[in-house]
Parts: structure tokens; C-alpha cells; sequence
């Protein structure tokens, strides 16, 4: 039976990931594979050893506790797992001997660390007013979402210490089990005089049923995954490791810009030479497919914690920019786009909509300011301005739909050769009156 679970619940897992993947892979191709001993060191720095997140000190040291104790009680997790295929009882135990026993009592104090993290966890996104939680599209699902996780952390942390506690007392009254006496018990040995008083087979009921649901529900949260901000456990790093290397204020050429160029300076170049049934490049972005695969990761990756868009100016001054909600509405509409593929057997089918207007305003990627803010707030390296900018540059150069400011900026940019509406002749004028 257990090994049924396991694998069903691989096997579901496997199918969702293929689904991230395929619907990453529905952009538009980068190279990324340039200076890739400073992206492994840059992976391992940001992603594994969180070196973002001491930013700020206590969140950060919270958020590590959190991190850690899910990186070691996994651990536990191999034991778990082989005792269920093998019908085993602490398989690990005699080979590990005495450091055996450290290990569990290092679990169990993770574990109780992890449960008084979460909890204040919990008061700040629910009790204590932090603004960065209370805007508008963390509201309904999104805040369900961060919630849900918090109960299930500290429910799966007390099942575990229900599980070592209802085992250590088999251990000591009930040797007819034969339950291996190993491990250390420093926290769960505290819940011993609640099963005082209840026979020896309720308390090995106890113990099978914190078994299972331990188990059974790391494998639920191993496919609600998919479904939740927390996706960022296995993206961070493959977002860290592609992330974008060059000095943030560098904004890129578009390459089909530049082979326009090319092909206008060119004096041997024919513009009609191209094949009718060629497509003609597109400038800029305006939905998912106009967006590069390391773009779609970002929007996967995202956590939602808001650094982004606590940080960023716009926001700041009241404007409806949210860096958060450009990456949410990224992956709200690469789904979209992804459950139209599933629902015609591997085909796009349009559906009328489009990331831009219909998920993001106008008035929201006018109002960026290109400062660069959320780049560097984000923990784990995602890029909110380069999409802002890719759907920016669509509606320049593609509809022609820019604010009257900018576009009288660079009318006189064309014909004054400055910003300001002075002749070109006049430029000087100024120095006559000193």
C-alpha cells in the first residue's frame, strides 16, 4: 500500500512539473550558459545558502530556521520511506550508531524551531498590519495560499514529534513491539505522560497514525506545489543559477532591432529578398509568447513576499505599480495559457486575451520609474523591470502608445536634438545673459 502511495504521488508530481516546463518552454529561447562556474557560485550563495535573505535580520534568520528544518527533517524523510517499501522500524539505526541518535534529537530541535518561526510567521501576515500583506492581489487565494502552507508546516512538525514521542514510549514499555531502542528524544520525550494511562496497543495506534499522515501529508505538499507561491522551494535555484549577470542599470539591444539596423546600413541587403511565409519579428512583448523562458521562470519562481514592491518608488508614492502583482499576473496568465494547451490536445487556441490590458495596465508599466529597486530586493534573483520594459518597448514601437510627455520628449529629441522644445539654434542663447 505504501509503495502504491509513493508512486502515485510521484507520478503526479512528475506530470505537473513536465507541465511547468512545457508552458517555461512556450518563450522565447536565451543563452544563458555564459560564465556558468559564477552562476553555480551564485546558485549556491542566494538559493541554498540564502544570503539574500539576512537583508533583513529577523525575517531572514526566521525564513532560515524554516529553510534548514526542512533540509533536515527531510532527512528523516529517506528513513520514512525506506521503512514503508521494506516493512522496516528505524532502518538507519544500527548503521548509524550513536550519531544515530544525535540526528533525531538535531530533528526534533529544528522541528520545534520551525513551529515558533511559523507561528510568528503567522501573526505578521495575520495579526499584525505589515503593509506589504494587505495589498490588493494578496487578497482571496494568494493569502489563503500563504496560510494554508503555515497550518500544514506546523501540523506536519506535530506529527513528527507525536510519532518520536508514541515510539519512545513503545521503546520503554512495550518491548513485546520490538521496537530498536535508538534515538534522542529532547522534545518529544515531553509529550511521555500523555500516553500514561493508555494501552500499549492505542499508543502503537498513535504512533502508525503520525506515521502515516506524517508521510502522507509531505507527499501532499510535494503536488500542492504546483498550485502555490511555494513552488520557489525546487525554481530558486534554476532561477538563481540563469539569472541575468550583467550590471542591473545594462537594459539589452532586441535582436530583431538590431538585424534592422543591420539590414538598413547594409548597402548589398535587399528588404524584399525575405520569404512571404517568414515571420516578421516582433518588437517588444505584449503576451507570454513575446516573453524569453527565463521571464516565464521568474513568474513561477516569485514568492510573493512583497520585498519587490515594498522597495519600489512608484509604489511607494501611491502610483498602481506593484513589481509582486507583474510577476503574478505572468503566471496567472502562462496558466491560462497552459490549461488552453491541455484543453486542445497540445494547441494554442486564442482565447482574445493578452497579458497586456487584459492581466497588466498601461498605467502600471508607465508608471515604473527603471530604478532597478525590486531587482535587487528580490531573495532569489527575479527581474519584474525586464518585462516591464520588454511590454514598455511594444507599446513604443509596435501601437505607438505612449503617455504625451514622452512622446513630445522625443519628438523634440528628433527634431531639436534635446528634450526641450528649443531650436537647435537657439541652444546657446543662455550665455548672453551672463
Amino acid at each position: 500500500m505504501f509503495c502504491c502511495l509513493f508512486f502515485l504521488a510521484i507520478f503526479l508530481f512528475s506530470k505537473n512539473v513536465k507541465k511547468i516546463y512545457r508552458n517555461i518552454n512556450l518563450g522565447i529561447n536565451i543563452d544563458r550558459s555564459d560564465n556558468q562556474k559564477i552562476r553555480f557560485a551564485q546558485m549556491l550563495r542566494v538559493a541554498f545558502g540564502q544570503s539574500k535573505m539576512i537583508d533583513k535580520p529577523i525575517v531572514g534568520l526566521l525564513h532560515i530556521i524554516v529553510y534548514v528544518g526542512f533540509l533536515v527533517i527531510n532527512i528523516e524523510l529517506l528513513e520514512i520511506i525506506v521503512d514503508g517499501i521494506l516493512g522496516t522500524h528505524r532502518v538507519f539505526a544500527p548503521f548509524l550508531g550513536s550519531f544515530y541518535n544525535f540526528l533525531i534529537g538535531f530533528f526534533e530541535i529544528f522541528a520545534l524551531l520551525v513551529i515558533i518561526s511559523v507561528i510568528i510567521f503567522w501573526l505578521r501576515r495575520n495579526v499584525i498590519n505589515i503593509k506589504r500583506f494587505l495589498s490588493a492581489e494578496m487578497k482571496g487565494w494568494p493569502k489563503n495560499d500563504g496560510n494554508i502552507i503555515l497550518y500544514v508546516e506546523i501540523i506536519l512538525m506535530l506529527l513528527f514529534l507525536t510519532m518520536n514521542g508514541a515510539d519512545l514510549w513503545i521503546q520503554q514499555n512495550a518491548p513485546d513491539y520490538n521496537y530498536i531502542k535508538a534515538g534522542s528524544f529532547p522534545v518529544s520525550q515531553f509529550l511521555l505522560p500523555l500516553f500514561d494511562g493508555i494501552s500499549s496497543n492505542i499508543v502503537f495506534i498513535i504512533e502508525r497514525v503520525a506515521w502515516w499522515l506524517h508521510i502522507i501529508g509531505i507527499l501532499c505538499f510535494l503536488n500542492y506545489l504546483y498550485y502555490s507561491k511555494h513552488l520557489h522551494i525546487i525554481l530558486a535555484f534554476p532561477n538563481t543559477y540563469f539569472a541575468n549577470l550583467n550590471p542591473k542599470g545594462k537594459f539589452s539591444n532586441l535582436e530583431s532591432v538590431t538585424n534592422e539596423v543591420k539590414m538598413m546600413l547594409d548597402p548589398n541587403a535587399d528588404p524584399f529578398a525575405a520569404s512571404p511565409s517568414q515571420e516578421i519579428a516582433k518588437f517588444g512583448a505584449s503576451d507570454v509568447f513575446d516573453l524569453n523562458k527565463v521571464q516565464l521562470l521568474n513568474a513561477y519562481t516569485c514568492t510573493e513576499c512583497g520585498r519587490c514592491t515594498s522597495e519600489c518608488p512608484a509604489n511607494l508614492t501611491g502610483k498602481k505599480l506593484s513589481p509582486r502583482k507583474i510577476m503574478m499576473d505572468t503566471r496567472d496568465r502562462l496558466e491560462e495559457v497552459g490549461r488552453n494547451i491541455d484543453l486542445n490536445k497540445g494547441d494554442y487556441k486564442s482565447d482574445g486575451k493578452e497579458l497586456l490590458n487584459d492581466y497588466i495596465s498601461k498605467e502600471e508599466l508607465w508608471a515604473c520609474t527603471s530604478c532597478n529597486a525590486c531587482v535587487e530586493a528580490c531573495p532569489i534573483g527575479i527581474d519584474p523591470l525586464s518585462i516591464i520594459m520588454d511590454m514598455r518597448r511594444y507599446l513604443v514601437m509596435e501601437k505607438s502608445d505612449a503617455p504625451s510627455e514622452l512622446n513630445n520628449m522625443m519628438s523634440n529629441i528628433e527634431n531639436n536634438g534635446a528634450p526641450w522644445p528649443f531650436n537647435q539654434m537657439d541652444k546657446l542663447n543662455w550665455k548672453n545673459e551672463l
